[in-house]
């Protein structure tokens, strides 16, 4: 199961393990719940700590917000207490991520996912104060912030998490600005403060420094691997979690040649596992991305369906 275990000192509950930035699947313009409820099956019976909805990757800027609450419940519904659900609720508009998150304290998630907001480019006070100010809003149901810079404009300084840290419902950080100098930072001067990979290329090199697992994307695809990957840093087997590093990375690369979720889903398509539809402005990724990313998925033993 996935680890929500309290730190000894502060109480604190860790998200930690093999997590999944779960796919949103649609067939005909709509979200496809039969598909949904088989992929969540499918996560579980692998082993995956955490399922993680209405993300980046689960096209949330796309769901109207009665999707994005449904999707929500249904996966804390559908996961049944056999894995964890980490809902993404975040928003560039306080009070709008005052209600998602509200909305998925009440469905029952054990925690929310929330980024930093994007497009207004806030200060970091105004960061601060935003995520603050959601915890309060919200009955304190345990925030594990994301930081992607390359997404928001701006990324959580390493200061502002120290204070961030320092409130009772902050449990973590989703850490995706791609550079592992920040991650001995944050690692070292954030106290107990749980960090995870938000990028599957560095999951590996991440825990190495300390941190405790990945929110991943190719995890959609091969969950079973990726659990394997970050229980093999923790049993200290370095040599099989490089092993599987190196044997998903031509996948992962990929997976973002164009946007992201278009090369997950349309590997996940390839497989047989869902339609691969996106919506607009998603499109399908070009056709010589397809061929190359096929390849990879023969290469890798992935069976494909054409």
């Amino acid at each position: 199961m996935a680890s929500k275990k309290k730190n000894a000192r502060t109480g604190r509950i860790r998200f930690a393990g093999a997590m999944t930035a779960l796919v949103t699947p649609f067939r005909g313009g709509q979200v496809d719940f039969d598909c949904l409820g088989g992929l969540i099956a499918a996560q579980a019976a692998a082993g995956i700590d955490a399922v993680v909805p209405c993300g980046t990757t689960g096209e949330a800027c796309t769901l109207s917000h009665a999707e994005h609450k449904e999707v929500v419940r249904f996966t804390v519904k559908a996961a049944a207490g056999r894995l964890k659900v980490l809902a993404g609720t975040g928003s560039n508009s306080t009070a709008e991520a005052m209600d998602l998150t509200r909305d998925a304290a009440e469905a029952g998630v054990d925690g929310v996912l929330l980024v930093s907001p994007y497009y207004n480019k806030p200060t970091q006070e105004g960061q601060y104060q935003h995520f603050k100010a959601i915890g309060e809003a919200s009955g304190g149901v345990p925030q594990v912030l994301y930081s992607i810079p390359s997404r928001c404009g701006v990324e959580i300084a390493v200061p502002t998490l120290v204070r961030l840290a320092e409130l009772p419902f902050v449990a973590g950080l989703k850490e995706a600005g791609g550079n592992v100098d920040r991650v001995s930072s944050i690692i070292a001067e954030c106290g107990d403060l749980c960090v995870v990979s938000g990028d599957d290329s560095l999951t590996v090199p991440m825990m190495a420094l300390g941190a405790e697992g990945v929110i991943s994307v190719i995890s959609n695809l091969i969950p079973a691997d990726v659990k394997r990957m970050v229980e093999a840093v923790r049993d200290n087997d370095w040599a099989s979690a490089r092993a599987l590093h190196y044997r998903m990375l031509p996948i992962i690369r990929l997976l973002f040649v164009e946007n992201n979720p278009a090369g997950i889903k349309t590997a996940m398509r390839l497989a047989g596992l869902l339609s691969g539809e996106m919506r607009a402005p998603l499109g399908p990724m070009q056709s010589d991305n397809v061929a190359r990313l096929e390849k990879a998925l023969a290469d890798y033993g992935v069976k494909t369906r054409k």
